[in-house]
């Protein structure tokens, strides 16, 4: 990691300190004057997220601020079941390094002994009269410092973290003991179970089509717990193509505010953190770090297009199979990155069904 020289250190805010934000202050306040602003109170953050993630690449992605990414693993995954209903048998895909982790723990401790101001709502004009270099959007769906997205495509989501029984018994069985996902029809979204710790495990679902809360209560009856805590919000699906303009003035977004999330998959813990890192080495020159987010995350267009064509009907098998070799090569040569086995047979499977 290159400090910058002297003459280009910034006075920087960082908005949001999620993911994205709570790695940019650690990393940027090493070399700048960094403030982060976090409108829920310090260690409250809260976002529909189960926190799945590949240890190949955070653990690459840590190691570059001094941090061992695998105290935080709390769950070691064999084996995603994808559920294909009671028309066809479940998939059942090798995992490759997948876990879940204390995403609360890590963003805590990238926060700490920074400059950080938890419980404010930053705006615009209450940051007006501070002469900031650059303020940093990591507002994820809100965007609060940058324009409108033109099409801007997010899916309702709901999660629950729930205690299947008493945490130091042993021998408690979660109903689903690995990773587990039941796609909506139309590829419009899915539920999922992830394991945590202590007989625990986030159940959530998200559907553009809003039948996730029914799913969602059909599961906890099937599979009754203790629910621990619930959270809900939308999450933006548009890839970057379609989040312009990244930067603006002395603004620049990073993270979901400028449409890192995988549309396939929802997942943008991973992308988050490498749109930063993109951010970090591009600083001084933001043209360029609007070329390397588009280059970055070009293979998110074609899982969007995918997914559009199912919602809108419009998608077949045989005409849009480049789309979907596409898709299946991009992934293909980042297994690592997702933490499991990319398969042509699993994804036809799946994307065929649904």
């Amino acid at each position: 990691m290159t400090s910058p020289s002297p003459q280009k250190k910034k006075k920087i805010a960082i908005v949001g300190l999620g993911v994205a934000g709570s790695y940019l202050l650690n990393r940027l306040g090493r070399d700048h004057e960094v403030m982060g602003y976090e409108m829920q109170k310090e260690g409250e953050f809260q976002a529909v997220c189960a926190w799945g993630t590949s240890k190949n690449e955070l653990s690459k992605i840590m190691k570059l601020l001094g941090i061992d990414f695998e105290k935080y693993i709390l769950f070691n995954g064999k084996k995603m079941v994808v559920d294909l209903g009671q028309k066809k048998p479940a998939r059942k895909i090798p995992l490759i390094g997948l876990v879940t982790y204390d995403k609360h723990q890590l963003e805590l401790d990238l926060t700490a002994g920074r400059n950080a101001k938890f419980g404010v709502k930053a705006t615009p004009s209450l940051l007006k009269d501070e002469a900031y270099d650059m303020i940093i959007d990591c507002t994820g769906l809100h965007r609060s410092f940058l324009p409108r997205i033109k099409e801007d495509l997010w899916i309702p989501c709901v999660e629950y973290k729930v205690s299947y029984g008493n945490e130091n018994n042993g021998d408690v069985r979660l109903p689903k003991d690995d990773f587990y996902i039941r796609p909506f029809e139309g590829l419009a979204g899915y539920l999922w179970s992830f394991p945590l710790e202590k007989g625990s495990a986030f159940v959530g679902a998200g559907d553009y089509r809003k039948r996730h809360n029914a799913a969602l209560d059909e599961f906890n009856t099937e599979n009754p717990g203790k629910i621990v805590k619930k959270i809900g919000r939308p999450i933006r699906i548009s890839p970057p193509k379609y989040c312009e303009p990244f930067f603006l003035g002395n603004v620049v977004g990073c993270g979901e505010s400028i449409g890192t999330v995988f549309p396939l998959l929802g997942e943008g813990i991973i992308p988050s953190l490498q749109c930063a890192q993109l951010l970090c080495e591009n600083l001084d020159d933001l043209p360029r770090y609007r070329e390397a987010v588009l280059k970055k995350f070009e293979y998110f267009n074609y899982v969007y297009d995918i997914i559009k064509l199912k919602f809108e009907g419009k998608f077949s098998m045989v005409r849009h199979l480049p789309l979907m070799l596409k898709t299946y090569k991009a992934m293909k040569k980042m297994e690592d990155r997702f933490g499991l086995e990319v398969r042509m047979a699993d994804f036809k499977e799946i994307v065929s069904t649904y």
